[in-house]
């Protein structure tokens, strides 16, 4: 906990845009988070945009998402509420509707290496 309020009043300091961030906060086993990760969430939500809480799904840990299926429904609502604050921080930070991906560069080719001979 004290790691993470050093890392967060860090960023602040250096001017980083944590007001942008979504913090996804992961139970790692069943029922009421633990006091510390509660306090974390407390002070997260003054500096990020959102902080989500993402309930345990002991499929997941098990199977991963090999049967999406099977994934309970507060998993797939915390996936969605992820969703939707990241679009929301977007939308604030660049507007509606959000500037097109810009475009990669295409890989050069040099055409000056030669490739390596292989020995016989």
């Amino acid at each position: 906990m004290q790691a993470l309020q050093v890392a967060v009043k860090a960023a602040v300091a250096e001017g980083l845009p944590l007001q942008r961030a979504v913090v996804a906060l992961l139970s790692t086993g069943e029922g009421r988070s633990p006091a510390p990760v509660r306090a974390a969430a407390t002070m997260l939500q003054s500096h990020a945009f959102a902080v989500v809480s993402v309930p345990h799904d002991a499929h997941i840990r098990t199977h991963g998402m090999s049967d999406a299926h099977r994934v309970r429904p507060k998993t797939l609502a915390a996936g969605q509420e992820l969703a939707r604050a990241v679009l929301a921080s977007a939308r604030q930070t660049w507007g509606e509707p959000l500037p097109a991906a810009p475009t990669p560069a295409p890989l050069s080719v040099d055409t000056r290496v030669l490739p390596e001979k292989v020995p016989a």
